[in-house]
């Protein structure tokens, strides 16, 4: 059972981490062994979706909420009134092992305040990790925060014990973070995103030669930007993940549509909706580079620095290159049919391989679970289908804005608590 003082800084320290949205399925393997406790392999995170479609969860929470900085934007700054907490490192690991056994968690996420300095935080979070792996026995999932100005030789003992580790760059750009956050310096957070990178290749290579080789970071490393806070446009977000996915191997970048906590005057009124639409629509153009090909330029410009938030990124680059289209998915190649509005990844992939047996139709398609809604305008049909070419790229969007319902609402201010 978890006593009283326990259980209220689980309540505090829960609350507290909320805000770190960067965590997802972790894509780790490591397997159980010894007949240990756990299994992370395919296990993902905090109500997270693995890709079979299971909903999984874990312990997310702060080793304290107690900070030496006073970034603007954050709940646990320092010169912010509230109540304070910090757990002990036996009292992770006993809440982990304790939460697990009864089903509740398939893993842990650890972030936290800094402590006194960047060593001394990071060491019991490699601390917490440690006793898992080696005391435990927990093969479960676990992704620790590399807290940025830690020690390399920190950061290395992190990768030994955690799937995922993650050092969050707070702001998208540098002068974004001198103004909020003067205290930070913006090379601390890249430069153990470089290490980590190295050390991350250089344990897969190694592996290679030697299968015993142990493990380091499998499920790589991911970071996050706080969005909304300030005034940079959606192509300097953007140009900011791409930069992160090319140049450190990122896993994944989160965008947190910023939550108004201040009445900083450098920040907006508390009341301002929380900006879910653009953090969305961020999400969206993020796949879009990872996994459909398009470049940043393709979907942000100078002449149109922000994403529509009226429709999805994919649809608003195909609205901008009618030329392209219609489009015979009997014939065209796989780049192009992934750049169909209303085609996903994978349905992509189905139409590829399901026309090697059959001229396709637009019944066809249906059955391969796109969007045939949006898709059909795209696509180069016979009669009558093919009159759809004719219409403008304002006459689509409107005929496409009137057929969909939003998931959001206008007031995106409320969030619900943890526990």
């Amino acid at each position: 059972m978890v006593n009283e003082r326990v259980m209220e800084k689980l309540t505090i320290l829960a609350d507290a981490a909320k805000y770190d949205v960067s965590c997802a399925s972790g894509q780790s393997k490591r397997e159980n062994k010894n007949k240990g406790i756990g299994d992370s392999s395919g296990y993902g995170i905090c109500h997270a979706f693995t890709e079979d479609g299971r909903c999984v969860s874990l312990l997310k929470i702060l080793l304290t909420n107690h900070c030496i900085f006073d970034c603007a934007y954050c709940v646990s700054r320092k010169s912010n009134d509230v109540k304070r907490a910090a757990f002990t490192v036996q009292e992770v690991v006993d809440l982990t092992i304790g939460f697990y056994r009864r089903n509740y968690i398939e893993g842990l996420f650890l972030s936290s305040g800094i402590f006194d300095n960047a060593d001394f935080t990071m060491e019991r979070l490699v601390r917490i990790a440690k006793k898992l792996r080696l005391e435990e026995n927990f093969n479960g999932y676990i992704h620790l925060k590399a807290i940025p100005g830690a020690s390399d030789e920190l950061l290395k003992q992190a990768g030994m014990y955690a799937d995922r580790l993650s050092v969050n760059v707070e702001m998208p750009t540098e002068q974004s973070l001198k103004l909020l956050a003067p205290d930070k310096n913006h090379r601390d957070v890249i430069k153990p995103m470089e290490y980590l990178k190295n050390e991350i290749i250089e344990y897969k290579e190694e592996k290679k030669l030697n299968y015993k080789t142990p493990l380091f970071a499998p499920a790589g490393q991911s970071t996050q930007m706080v969005i909304g806070a300030t005034k940079e446009n959606d192509m300097e977000i953007l140009g900011m993940a791409n930069y992160f996915y090319e140049k450190m191997n990122m896993r994944r970048v989160y965008y947190s549509g910023y939550v108004p906590i201040s009445y900083d005057h450098r920040l907006p009124a508390i009341g301002t909706p929380v900006p879910m639409i653009r953090e969305n629509r961020l999400y969206q153009a993020d796949w879009l580079i990872r996994f459909y090909g398009f470049n940043v330029n393709e979907i942000v410009g100078f002449d149109q620095p922000n994403l529509d938030l009226d429709i999805d990124p994919k649809l608003g680059w195909a609205l901008r290159n009618l030329h392209q289209f219609p489009v015979d998915v009997n014939k065209a190649d796989l780049e192009l049919i992934k750049r169909i509005p209303g085609i996903g990844f994978l349905s992509a992939k189905k139409i590829v391989a399901a026309r090697q047996f059959k001229k396709l139709q637009a019944q066809d398609l249906q059955k391969l679970g796109i969007s045939y809604s949006r898709a059909r305008y795209f696509l180069a049909f016979a009669t009558p289908f093919q009159l759809q070419k004719d219409l403008t790229s304002t006459q689509i969007k409107d005929h496409i804005l009137n057929t969909q319902k939003s998931k959001y609402k206008n007031d995106f201010s409320n969030q619900l608590a943890l526990f």
